[in-house]
């Protein structure tokens, strides 16, 4: 209750306040009044008394379920027994001065009082006729229409009804059991089956990091080889070329020369310079023993030496083949078997991965066809490869 006199519940007028609290200025959401600060709230205690009772009162009507006492007229109260002899249902109160005598059956509380007497003779129903299919009362056993039938009373009728029911109950115990191992040997390997799969991924993922290493590897050092030869020629070139650039030089200087002779009109000088023979190339005159009167020159071919880098590229193929042997060599496998196809003299585990003969005819539960004689197939196919069965004496 605000200072204005307005209820809220405390949750919601918090919640406004907070809303509230950027502006500075705070407000009833009812009346509008305006506080300067954060407004005292104060428990309306009349008030928190009605909606107490209003709780109690509607969880005592939420228990109050189901079967009442006859007896009690001024507020419902549940009933613990039915007497199927007042046809009447009591409450712990009235249950204590009821009458004790036999003929006054108690049972649980029921609506249906009626259907638990006979309807032709309005009495109790205590026999269960064998012959008849039929619940009596001790009239219809002696007078009735079933005197002289084979008869039990319905306790040793339910007793015997009990006993089978605890029986089946035995196995479905059983059976659920069953199914218990079965799902965690289900669970199981669904565990193996990811932990396999993790594996699985792990290794291709190191294969591949492996790979892609020696391919990097590999091609760095095909690389490094083009480089280094090419290095080599460059330089061998490079010296060849500037001897003969030297050469180049010299000749251009004896052609001036010899240009200058020709053009010169007086014979005596021409004549009194030497023999003509000094300005010719003394490879052209007499050869160079070494060389054989002619230029060197460049070998011929490839420059690079190709055999050299192919026979380094040839280690990708050993790589390529160490991959081969690597990737998914399948070893021993977890092959489950097709009882479907099991032989009615083949005997299956639980866990569909060994198979027992045996002289018996079995009768198995599925219908599919069958092989006549000691035979059964697995659940799973192949599409390759030699595949084969261990088989135990």
């Amino acid at each position: 209750m605000q200072r204005c006199g307005h209820n809220f519940c405390r949750v919601c007028i918090d919640r406004v306040l907070d809303t509230q609290d950027e502006s500075g200025v705070y407000s009833c959401p009812d009346c509008r009044e305006e506080f300067q600060q954060w407004p005292a709230l104060m428990r309306d205690f009349a008030l928190c008394k009605i909606v107490k009772n209003f709780r109690q009162t509607d969880q005592h009507q939420e228990k109050i379920t189901g079967i009442y006492c006859t007896y009690c007229v001024d507020s419902p109260v549940p009933a613990v027994r039915s007497c199927l002899h007042c046809e009447a249902s009591l409450c712990d109160k009235h249950l204590r001065a009821h009458s004790k005598s036999p003929e006054h059956v108690l049972s649980d509380p029921s609506t249906s009082l009626e259907k638990r007497k006979c309807s032709v003779h309005k009495k109790i129903l205590e026999y269960y006729c064998k012959e008849d299919a039929a619940f009596i009362c001790v009239s219809c056993s002696l007078t009735g229409k079933h005197n002289g039938h084979k008869m039990e009373s319905l306790d040793k009728v339910s007793g015997k009804k009990k006993k089978k029911l605890r029986n089946v109950l035995r196995k479905l115990i059983t059976k659920r059991e069953e199914t218990e191992e079965r799902v965690l040997s289900l669970e199981e390997r669904r565990r193996k089956a990811q932990e396999k799969a993790a594996g699985e991924a792990e290794r291709v993922t190191a294969l591949c990091t492996d790979i892609r290493r020696r391919v990097d590897d590999l091609e760095k050092k095909v690389l490094s080889e083009i480089s280094r030869q090419e290095k080599e020629e460059s330089l061998s070139l490079s010296a060849l070329i500037h001897q003969l650039e030297i050469k180049k030089d010299e000749l251009s200087r004896k052609m001036r020369h010899i240009e200058e002779l020709c053009n010169m009109t007086d014979p005596l000088t021409v004549l009194q310079e030497p023999d003509t023979r000094d300005l010719c190339d003394p490879e052209e005159e007499g050869g160079d023993e070494d060389t054989g009167g002619h230029d060197e020159q460049p070998h011929e071919g490839d420059d690079l030496d190709v055999a050299v880098i192919s026979h380094t590229l040839h280690t990708l193929c050993d790589v390529i083949s160490g991959i081969r042997s690597g990737i998914y060599v399948e070893g021993p496998t977890d092959i489950l078997l097709d009882v479907t196809t099991a032989a009615n003299n083949v005997l299956i585990s639980k866990d569909l991965k060994t198979a027992f003969g045996t002289r018996k005819k079995l009768k198995h539960p599925e219908t599919a066809e069958r092989f006549q004689d000691y035979q059964v197939m697995s659940r799973r196919g192949f599409t390759s490869g030699r595949h084969y069965w261990d088989a135990g004496a």
